[in-house]
Order: C-alpha cells, then sequence, then structure tokens
C-alpha cells in the first residue's frame, strides 16, 4: 500500500512501497533479519524455520509500509516455538504501531501528502478515508500516475473492477512503466481473472494472437 517531496516513482511491488521514495521523514531504521543462526534459535526445527519465515515476510511487509499487515505477521510470529524470534516480534509490533499513531495524526496538504495518507489509509483498512485523500491528491495533480495507480489498488480492495480498470489504465497511460508493476503487484489480485486486466497488461499477447 506509497513520502513528501519528490515525486512518488512507481514500482512493480506494492503501492505501499512506491511511498518510501516520497517521505524521508518516515524512513526508520527497521531490526535487522542477520544473525538469526545464533544460540536460540534451533534451525533445524522445521516449525522455527516457518516461523522464521514469517518473521521475515513480516519484516518485508514494514519496508513496503503496509503496516498493518505486518502487524498480523508479527503476531503469528509470537506464536511460534522460537522465543528470540517472538521478542523480536514484539519489538517491530511496538514500532509499526508507533509509525501507525504517527500517520494517522498528520494533516497533509500537498498531492504527495495527501497521496501519502490515502495509502496509510489503505493500509490501516479504513477505506472511505483512503479515497477521499486520494481524490483530493487527483484534484491537485490531475496528471500524477501514481494517485491513479494507488486509487485503482484502492478499487481492487474494496470490490470495484469497472473503477479499478479505468484508473489502472489511466494510470499507464500517463506512465507505461505502470502495466509492468502491475504485473507483479499483489494489490491487483481482484483482477487477475478478468480478461480486461490481461489485455491491458499484456498487450503484446493479443498482438500475437492476431
Amino acid at each position: 500500500m506509497p513520502k513528501a517531496g519528490k515525486k512518488p516513482r512507481s514500482r512493480h511491488r506494492s503501492t505501499a512501497t512506491r511511498g518510501r521514495a516520497q517521505s524521508k521523514q518516515l524512513k526508520k531504521k527497521v531490526l535487522p533479519t542477520n544473525n538469526l543462526s545464533r544460540p536460540g534459535i534451533e534451525l533445524a526445527d522445521p516449525r522455527v524455520k516457518g516461523q522464521l519465515k514469517q518473521y521475515e515476510d513480516a519484516v518485508l511487509l514494514v519496508h513496503q509500509q503496509k503496516y498493518n499487515k505486518a502487524r498480523q505477521e508479527f503476531e503469528k510470529v509470537i506464536a511460534g516455538p522460537s522465543r528470540e524470534l517472538a521478542d523480536r516480534a514484539r519489538t517491530h509490533i511496538r514500532v509499526v504501531e508507533q509509525r501507525l499513531a504517527r500517520l494517522a495524526e498528520q494533516s497533509p496538504r500537498s498531492p504527495e501528502e495527501h497521496y501519502q495518507q490515502g495509502v496509510t489509509m489503505m493500509n490501516l483498512g479504513r477505506w472511505d478515508e483512503a479515497r477521499e485523500h486520494l481524490l483530493r491528491a487527483k484534484k491537485l495533480a490531475p496528471k500524477a500516475d501514481f494517485v491513479f495507480y494507488a486509487m485503482a489498488a484502492l478499487d481492487c480492495l474494496t470490490g470495484e473492477a469497472e473503477a479499478a480498470m479505468n484508473n489502472l489504465k489511466m494510470a499507464i497511460d500517463l506512465r507505461p512503466e505502470n502495466r509492468y508493476h502491475a504485473r507483479n503487484d499483489e494489490d491487483f489480485a481482484f483482477l487477475q481473472e478478468d480478461p480486461r486486466f490481461t489485455e491491458l497488461l499484456y498487450p503484446e499477447r493479443e498482438g500475437s494472437a492476431g
């Protein structure tokens, strides 16, 4: 689900990841995942290996600013057998909750700030507030491809296929690179079975078929 100052870069990860280039103020140091093979974590235990995988996935979600999903994954880690991983997960949860609270208190003014706040609300599952901020960003910057891209992702999350297709098409028209980013973006899983989505993202297939 994407920080202020410079124009957000299009990404092929998730909408939140795109925001990393936008607000340096939100970039915080995340606890490293290295040195996990030291005493205290028995990686020979398959249950611990699974727990470690959950931990690493959660850390990645933090980097992508998908804080709500990250918190859910860290909670799963806490239930695992490794006490050390559980302790690290608890530390991450505290950091994530602090960031969410800080983001929710912001008063955006620029299109980039409204965009960032919209993505934050998406990560929290607050769809109406997310849409409100993204619409404000769109009004302030009507040619901003990253705003249309985020709106398309929000439309997918709220089950609005037609609006999602229209917004994604506009994002691609404004910046063709978005076509390649959307191919690997989990936010658009809702459209995977829609033939229009395939046609939009893989126009070369249509050309070869003809």
